[in-house]
């Protein structure tokens, strides 16, 4: 009885795939083999597509490689899994899959030669996240565009130094796949109507930073892509080097019960992803960019503010653009797991942050009548946090050192409406206070239901802040075809920082559901006080 129920699972789960031979949408020739793609929500989309070889066993921290090339037609109807990542704060789903190197392709259904190309990389804190959980039709409708997402090796798999031995030994693995991604795009995308001369790297948070490396690598990404979207990262943030990264690698490899640097690779090859990633976190020891990439090594030479000051990177058009109140995310990532932030907790919650210049922090940043504690905090958090990379004054320097070589394009996402819950925090328990445009708030924006999770959950946009997202869209749309800056921009010129002309303080466009405007962000955020006190993460050039 049980063989028989066997035979029978068996043919029954073997019919589907038989099925999926039938035409589904359309057939797509690339240079390993054929893909058939399908219509869904007015686009035509080919999904999990392999740019690259198996990563797992012994090619485990190996350097990635081309896909072998199939026969027949593949069909593309399904995303690949998710690279390997824990669960975390009640929101993101784990995944054991670490052959996972796939990537997403959606275009209009109407037929069109040399559409522009926009290539998204997910963020994640560099351990999480996957291109399956951003919806990408809004984007080729909206845009015309031919849109590409995709996933990477993350944490102790593709941003811990890797193990001597490995081929991937001294390079940063997760940008090198993102690196055969971009090559497989430009070798390909033609095949789906894209123009390989015409492609935007584009991404948000960790995704954003990934740009930030591949712009600061010219070396090995010139002609890869012609412009460049960072949303909510600072190209200079500094990094861990390459002998640092190994000290770190270490302490990983004794947490795992690997503390043998001559056989390390053997014992880590064979230990469960998720018991990997648990002694990366207890290394990590809360570091929120532990798994960040390091410099000073074959993927990545250049130290970031080195090369943001003496212009080693592609002098492409930027849009470089954040949130409002970025770090708010966080402190209700705290308030949720049970943090109480509070009249009289806020001093010590300053000084954990910011040790002996807590009075002066105070002294800029007091407490409002109109406002939670936990909003004054989480605003203080979003202008400056020592070394990280995703708070107002540092991406401001950013867009300012990149201006001095470039045309930078900068905006600011502040929809104090939309929501953030059920997009970058669970929905409950209610945090208690107005988290307001936290960090990644505007992908429901761009990707629609963006959730953070593979349900796209995400509640609607209202009919205000669906408009915006449109002005969003048209100004994404420009960018990518060049037109920028034109007519149909938000305000035009006064986004734009002339090549040469460096300054502090600069208009950049405020966009929101009230009158869109520009201001002087440098001013409002106070990044000469947080110049002043933190000098080590600025640069000290006015002038090219």
């Amino acid at each position: 009885m049980i063989r028989a129920l066997a035979l029978l699972l068996a043919l029954l789960f073997a019919a589907p795939a038989a099925a999926q031979s039938a035409p589904q949408g359309e057939v797509i020739t690339t240079a390993s083999g054929k893909v058939e793609g399908f219509i869904r929500n007015g686009v035509l989309e080919f999904r999990g597509i392999p740019y690259a070889a198996p990563v797992s066993g012994e090619a485990r921290w190996s350097m990635p490689q081309p896909a072998a090339p199939w026969t027949g037609v593949r069909p593309a109807m399904h995303f690949g899994g998710a690279c390997p990542q824990a669960a975390r704060y009640g929101l993101t789903e784990r995944s054991d899959e670490e052959n996972c190197l796939t990537l997403n392709i959606s275009l209009p259904t109407t037929k069109a030669a040399k559409r522009p190309v926009l290539v998204w990389i997910h963020g994640g804190a560099f351990v999480g996240g996957a291109a399956s959980l951003y919806r990408l039709d809004r984007l080729a409708r909206g845009m015309d565009a031919i849109v590409v997402s995709v996933n990477y090796r993350l944490g102790v798999f593709g941003f811990m130094a890797p193990p001597a031995g490995t081929s991937g030994a001294g390079h940063v693995l997760g940008l090198e796949d993102q690196r055969l991604a971009m090559r497989w795009v430009k070798a390909n995308i033609a095949a789906f109507g894209g123009d390989p001369d015409n492609i935007t790297l584009a991404g948000e948070s960790a995704g954003a930073a990934s740009v930030c490396m591949h712009l600061m690598a010219p070396e090995q990404t010139r002609g890869l892509f012609h412009r460049a979207i960072i949303q909510s990262a600072a190209c200079g943030t500094p990094l861990r080097t390459l002998p640092q990264a190994e000290v770190f690698a270490a302490k990983v490899a004794k947490e795992a019960g690997c503390p043998d640097a001559a056989t390390a690779f053997a014992c880590l090859k064979a230990i469960d992803p998720q018991a990997l990633i648990a002694a990366g976190t207890r290394a990590a020891k809360g570091e929120l960019l532990a798994f960040a990439p390091f410099t000073g090594n074959a993927t990545q030479a250049n130290a970031t503010m080195a090369a943001l000051q003496t212009g080693q990177f592609l002098h492409l058009p930027v849009l470089n653009g954040f949130t409002r109140d970025e770090m708010r995310l966080y402190v209700g990532y705290d308030v949720q797991g049970g943090a109480k932030i509070t009249a009289e907790s806020y001093p010590a919650a300053v000084r954990a942050i910011y040790g002996d210049k807590v009075d002066k922090v105070l002294a800029r940043y007091p407490l409002k009548p109109s406002e939670h504690p936990a909003e004054t905090l989480g605003s203080l958090m979003s202008d400056f946090m020592p070394g990280l990379g995703i708070t107002h004054c540092l991406m401001l320097e950013s867009g300012r050192l990149l201006g001095a070589y470039t045309p930078v394009f900068q905006w600011e996402y502040a929809d104090r409406t939309a929501p953030s819950r059920g997009v970058s925090i669970p929905i409950s328990p209610e945090p208690g206070f107005n988290l307001g445009a936290v960090h990644s708030a505007e992908l429901n924006a761009l990707f629609p239901n963006f959730s953070n999770t593979s349900a796209m959950s995400a509640p609607d946009l209202s009919p205000a802040s669906g408009a915006l997202a449109g002005v969003i869209l048209t100004t994404w749309a420009a960018f990518i075809r060049g037109d920028a800056p034109a007519a149909d921009w938000p305000l035009g010129k006064v986004m734009r920082f002339e090549p040469g002309s460096i300054t502090r303080k600069g208009d950049i466009i405020h966009i929101d559901t009230r009158p869109i405007r520009p201001f002087d962000a440098w001013s409002e955020y106070s990044c000469d006080f947080w110049r002043a006190e933190y000098p080590a993460f600025f640069s000290p050039k006015e002038t090219r």
